[in-house]
């Protein structure tokens, strides 16, 4: 009998997880510490560590299956017999890497033994299928270097020399599919992905969504970051954003409508004397929403320093639920991806999200004349329950004020 696997604790009020992907397989050597699952809460990816030295033994449950803290999932063996497994298990990796290639390339289908070599998701699987790549020899560019569809894309695109001379006659002897065929693929919503479409979908039910819009010349933002970028970077070893500015200008304007900066609990209203700001980031299973603590209290370099973190730890999938617990107030910047303009949606129970977009030369009015200016449209979408139209429209005017001065960052006012 092994050492048994059980599912960690996930954090406050999470009970359960889905096993999103098993990271080792039956006879794969583990050392203590060494993730050996990855499970979906319902706001990250919580990697499950091996508790002692040894061999994975046997996975008790199956990928996409509902897990409660505590639950035993695996088996690890451990010990001299453990230890003499191991290299035999590595032994037979040779062997197996050339015939899960073989079909790959071959254009033939995957068996379930060689997807799950591979750790290939049921989209990955069939575009490795569909474009007779060898997956074996790939390079994944998703987490724990898994491959993703766009690394089987950018191999069918390009390449590799050696396999030139074999494309023309391994094409041929694949059809292609008819034109005009069309297919589905199901796949299963992640934990994520469910708990955001739920959350949205209660916010629109239970709040009473309203948007209000602005406008921002962005010319002495842009002119301070220009000036300050370098010595900036040199004395605190981050990079000068935009962020650093509307946060502070938000902290600002929070101060004169605090209703912004509030949430509604049964029939009371609760208002912070702090603001902890949720800053919207892209993960690649979907939006998650860290948070700044304090950041009213933050200097330009804590707050890009603090963002700068968050990103990188989302695209690693290493947040935590802590990191996205609690949060007063939200921003939002689609400016990053293009976006002109949009209506997002409160983070219940906050009552408020300030939206950023893009920045582009428009022709503005200045001083009676027509001039080319760094323009930027805000949103701020509110819960009209609690913020009032006049309310928002000043907080708006707040945030325009201070981005179109920055002085008065300097001076609080």
């Amino acid at each position: 009998m092994g050492i048994e696997v059980k599912v960690p604790a996930l954090g406050e009020s999470i009970t359960e997880a889905t096993l999103g992907a098993w990271l080792k397989k039956p006879g794969d050597a583990v050392a203590v510490d060494e993730p050996v699952a990855s499970l979906e809460t319902d706001k990250v990816s919580v990697d499950v560590p091996s508790p002692v030295a040894g061999v994975f033994g046997e996975a008790l449950v199956a990928e996409g299956d509902t897990v409660n803290v505590g639950a035993v999932i695996a088996t690890i063996g451990e010990g001299a017999a453990a230890a003499a497994a191991a290299p035999a298990a590595k032994a037979a990796e040779p062997s197996s890497a050339p015939a899960t290639a073989a079909a790959a390339s071959s254009g033939h289908e995957v068996t379930d033994e060689q997807a799950q070599a591979l750790r290939l998701s049921p989209s990955v699987r069939r575009a490795v299928q569909e474009s007779g790549v060898d997956a074996a020899s790939l390079t994944g560019s998703g987490r724990d270097g898994r491959l993703t569809k766009e690394d089987v894309a950018k191999a069918k695109a390009s390449p590799a020399p050696a396999a030139a001379p074999s494309s023309a006659p391994a094409t041929a002897s694949v059809p292609a599919s008819p034109k005009g065929e069309r297919g589905e693929e199901r796949v299963k919503m992640t934990r994520l992905r469910q708990t955001i479409a739920t959350r949205l979908k209660d916010a629109q039910n239970t709040a009473a969504l309203l948007t209000t819009f602005n406008d921002v010349d962005m010319t002495e933002v842009i002119a301070a970051r220009a000036r300050y970028k370098d010595l900036f970077e040199k004395k605190h070893g981050i990079r000068l954003g935009f962020m650093g500015f509307f946060t502070k200008a938000a902290a600002l304007a929070a101060r004169d409508v605090p209703s912004v900066n509030a949430r509604i609990e049964g029939d009371e209203i609760v208002y912070h004397n702090y603001l902890d700001v949720s800053v919207a980031v892209s993960a690649p299973k979907g939006l998650v929403v860290p948070v700044i603590r304090s950041a009213d209290q933050m200097s330009f370099a804590e707050i890009e320093r603090t963002i700068a973190d968050f990103g990188a730890r989302a695209k690693a999938g290493t947040l935590t639920a802590d990191d996205m617990k609690g949060g007063t107030f939200t921003i939002s910047n689609g400016g990053v991806f293009g976006s002109l303009m949009s209506t997002p949606i409160i983070n219940p129970p906050q009552s408020a999200v300030l939206g950023l977009h893009r920045i582009e030369e428009r022709p503005v009015v200045k001083d009676g004349q027509i001039v080319a200016r760094p323009m930027m449209y805000l949103a701020l979408s509110y819960d009209h329950r609690l913020v009032d139209g006049r309310e928002a429209v000043t907080f708006l005017v707040r945030i325009k004020e201070a981005i179109e001065d920055p002085t008065r960052l300097l001076i609080d006012l």
